[in-house]
């Protein structure tokens, strides 16, 4: 894939070789792109295909992943995008063009680390389970065929002679309808036989229609994981590119939501109004280093860095800050003057007033989750990331969430779904759900109260 500056030369198909390119709606992604992308392609379709991906991760946790409400919504957020997602639709060229590009450029951000490629994976395989279930069953078999999946159905006649047997080797059929039945190698079928869900017989497995999606998300994790591997070795050469390198870097770490700029926040609100803000609309992380802050009247480094910016995001002026600050330091018995030659200059400098004069906004989500972990006397950080859970659980439990919702935050922080449990809190201190809020704000942000403009700043930007 080449990059330029100006305008991508489009390539000029006919209606038969723009078939061939994707004649899916989904793919394996064994061929990376050959095409020349502009960088300002480059950049939307990377966003959008991470709008995408965290899409699938919020509905996965919020809704059971073969239910019509699932799909639905799934489905939406898709066609919102303009990504592809069904068979016979007219000109799905340049949708499945999109999914192609993208997904490879995703790979490039996603392979830095152990825990950015395991949370790409599995929205990837989410994506690909919903594609496929939707997939018409005349088209399966050519999608295995153009995947490398030598995964051929049996013969009506074979079938035949094995029917009871595949009924009661495979609980997931629905009755005593067999449809199409594939014949795989044992190794392939692991998943299946681990649980016992499989009919074998001389070192083949019997796979019903209903199963095939286990086998093929297998092969698709084996193979994507491996090619994230081979993308992360050969990640130096790529970022030798002054072009790539910020865009790459910004991306693993950004988010993709509404954008709520420190200019239209500002002198928002004022320092009386913070304590209460605090408890009632800031996120975990940020009420934890103001109580951090009240208590002990000072924080270290990484806590002043990740409080100060949010709190300039939601609308804190520089005078305001440096006053704040001030105020609190000499509650702890700091001297005036050591604060201003030794504080108030940082202070300046996130505000863009001192040193290269940049306009620093806030930290996001995940790179508080994936940078600079908290240490001992440390308050900064994600609490559903970075804190022992059962002290998460007795935090919670100070903050009046129910224990049915301290349950089911716990488990999404031990799946890992560290912005998903932020989002739950959200919605248990708030009692409103969260895709609610993103609705209100988005069109008068300012006309409820301001639960969920201070909340989204940290969350969004």
């Amino acid at each position: 894939m080449q990059f330029s500056g100006g305008k991508r030369r489009r390539l000029k198909l006919a209606g038969d070789q723009r078939i061939a390119c994707y004649p899916h709606s989904l793919q394996f992604y064994l061929q990376p792109p050959s095409e020349n992308v502009s960088l300002i392609e480059f950049e939307t379709l990377a966003v959008d295909r991470l709008k995408l991906l965290k899409a699938v991760e919020n509905l996965g946790v919020s809704y059971v992943k073969t239910t019509d409400q699932y799909r639905t919504k799934l489905e939406s957020e898709i066609r919102k995008l303009k990504f592809s997602f069904r068979e016979n639709l007219e000109d799905e060229y340049e949708p499945r063009r999109r999914d192609h590009i993208s997904h490879f450029i995703l790979r490039l951000a996603y392979c830095q680390s152990e825990e950015l490629r395991r949370w790409f994976i599995q929205q990837e395989m989410d994506l690909l389970r919903f594609r496929f279930s939707i997939l018409p069953k005349d088209k399966i078999q050519s999608f295995l065929k153009d995947s490398h999946l030598q995964f051929e159905a049996i013969s009506n006649e074979e079938k035949a002679l094995r029917t009871q047997d595949i009924l009661n080797s495979s609980p997931s059929l629905p009755g005593a309808k067999l449809e199409s039945v594939y014949k795989i190698p044992f190794a392939d079928a692991l998943e299946l036989y681990r649980g016992r869900k499989v009919y074998l017989e001389d070192g083949f497995a019997y796979v019903p229609l209903n199963d095939i999606v286990a086998i093929v998300l297998n092969e698709f994790r084996a193979k994507l994981s491996k090619a994230l591997a081979l993308t992360a070795r050969s990640l130096p050469a790529v970022q030798s590119d002054e072009r790539l390198q910020p865009l790459l870097n910004h991306l693993s770490h950004s988010y993709t939501g509404q954008d709520y700029s420190t200019q239209g926040n500002v002198g928002k609100i004022s320092l009386d109004q913070i304590d209460s803000l605090s408890t009632k609309s800031f996120p975990p992380c940020m009420r934890q280093l103001h109580k951090a802050l009240r208590e002990n009247h000072h924080l270290r480094h990484g806590g002043r860095m990740q409080y100060g910016l949010f709190l300039k995001g939601i609308g804190l002026t520089l005078e305001q800050a440096l006053q704040f600050w001030k105020q609190e330091f000499i509650r702890g018995n700091m001297d005036a003057d050591k604060f201003d030659k030794g504080y108030a200059y940082n202070i300046r400098h996130s505000f863009g007033k001192e040193g290269k004069r940049t306009d620093y906004t806030p930290f996001s989500c995940l790179k508080i989750i994936l940078t600079n972990p908290p240490s001992q006397g440390d308050y900064h950080g994600c609490p559903f990331r970075h804190s022992d859970p059962e002290l998460l659980k007795q935090k919670l439990q100070s903050y009046k969430i129910s224990p049915g919702g301290i349950n089911q935050i716990l488990d999404l922080v031990k799946g890992t779904h560290y912005q998903v449990a932020c989002q739950k809190y959200f919605e248990m201190i708030h009692n409103q759900p969260y895709d609610n809020a993103i609705s209100i704000t988005s069109t008068s942000r300012m006309r409820r109260p301001k639960i969920t403009l201070y909340y989204f700043v940290h969350i969004e930007i």
